[in-house]
């Protein structure tokens, strides 16, 4: 029977491995904002916020799912690390807020002038630079194994500074700042689709941020001999450590000669996989330690029946949020079509969001909001008259009612026939 322990600690990094993927790019995106420049700097920034508009915020529920499996399934790990890492976590957190505060306070500017060069623009752009080298600078910590346990009281013995004030969590730090900008450029490029000089500008950042996250990842690997010996060892002399060195290479450079070649969507799945690739190393470079080197996964597990019942229930909400976020993904992110073109058969959710989610989705969506919410990214949308019955509060009789609804307004087309056919989708993909 599998250790409870461990399964508990592949759901971590599972979770680690997404949040590298979505929140990372996010992070990355802020990176590009703060870089915008040339004749279409304003057109980059504007992708930027449209690509991290739909689920900006949602993506830090797979951080917060980490730490709660931390707190829950591994208490005097989560302590040590909590108690150690107070500073750089603090910081990281910090960044969280002011990033998002940044990002809303930038795209509601009452004078519509708000930029990189807007000071909540750079407050945007610094915090999306410090917090992926705070989070990068923690997990570098850890994995040095310079956060020893008091076998007396259980206490980690920490100055609260040098255990991350070192060389190794620091170049971990960079080497995640520059893995969260080759993503972002990779996506960005996948964004840009359409437009040929966007995508040009996006794939010389992607370039340059995979030559930079290939120079701080070797030398991350270097300063880990003296560094974390540990992950240095698991690394370099392992069984398996030549296989994984030659894998993770061969996707780096394939996904930038992909680049390179233009196969944008084959650079995205190679990008990705090597981040995959990054963090499944990671796991196996510390088990069976969470905090080398005196805390094994096992020791610092708690009762087995807590840490399945965590694992199941948690395990099943990461499986919802991650379906909820697809559906949000598909809503906030499909084609819209053109200011006075009007709605058609074809305009219509694929058939795999019809299910019960969107369905859900569709009922607890604030419609005003949502339309709001999607004319500021997307632009001005299209609107049809419908012939609707309304009830008078006064006199209480039905009457009819002409009445120009969005094409987010749901509820209203469940009933409405728009250009001379009914809709039968429960949510309509902008």
């Amino acid at each position: 029977m599998l250790d409870p322990a461990l399964i508990v600690a592949v759901i971590v990094f599972i979770a680690l491995a997404v949040y590298t993927l979505t929140g990372g790019a996010d992070f990355g995106g802020g990176v590009w904002d703060a870089f915008a420049s040339g004749p279409r700097k304003s057109a980059q920034r504007a992708l930027i916020s449209k690509a991290i508009g739909p689920i900006w915020e949602a993506n830090h529920v797979w951080l917060i799912l980490v730490v709660v499996l931390l707190f829950v399934c591994f208490p005097p790990a989560f302590a040590a690390i909590s108690t150690a890492l107070h500073i750089p976590l603090t910081l990281m957190l910090i960044g969280v807020v002011l990033r998002g505060s940044a990002f809303i306070f930038r795209a509601y500017d009452p004078d519509g002038t708000a930029d990189g060069d807007h000071p909540w623009g750079v407050v945007f752009a610094v915090s999306s630079i410090i917090t992926p080298i705070m989070l990068g600078v923690v997990l570098g910590a850890v994995v040095s194994g310079d956060l020893p346990i008091n076998p007396d009281n259980g206490l980690v013995v920490t100055d609260f500074v040098s255990a991350w004030l070192a060389p190794f969590p620091i170049l971990v730090g960079f080497t995640n700042l520059a893995l969260s900008s080759l993503l972002a450029a990779v996506y960005l490029v996948h964004e840009a689709r359409g437009n040929a000089e966007l995508q040009a500008d996006f794939r010389k950042r992607a370039l340059i941020a995979g030559v930079a996250t290939g120079a701080a990842a070797l030398s991350t690997l270097i300063a880990a001999s003296s560094g974390a010996p540990l992950l240095w060892d698991a690394l370099v002399a392992s069984s398996w450590a030549m296989p994984f060195q030659l894998l993770t290479g061969t996707v780096a450079l394939s996904g930038l000669g992909a680049l390179m070649m233009r196969k944008d969507d084959l650079a995205r799945v190679l990008v990705m996989v090597l981040v995959v690739a990054v963090v499944t190393g990671l796991g196996l470079g510390m088990l069976p330690w969470i905090v080398p080197p005196d805390l094994t996964f096992t020791a610092a597990a708690c009762p087995p029946l807590r840490a399945v019942a965590g694992a199941g229930g948690l395990g099943t909400g990461q499986l919802l949020v991650g379906a909820g976020v697809c559906v949000a993904l598909c809503a906030l992110q499909g084609q819209c079509p053109g200011r006075d073109e009007r709605l058609t058969g074809n305009h219509r959710i694929p058939p795999p969001l019809r299910l019960g989610l969107g369905h859900l989705f569709n009922r607890v969506s604030h419609v005003p909001v949502v339309a709001e919410g999607v004319h500021k990214l997307r632009g001005p949308l299209p609107v049809e008259l419908v012939h609707r019955p309304h009830r008078d509060r006064r006199s209480r009789r039905f009457g009819p009612r002409h009445q120009r609804i969005a094409v987010v307004d749901m509820q209203v087309h469940r009933h409405a026939r728009v250009a001379g056919r009914r809709l039968d989708a429960h949510l309509w993909v902008l």
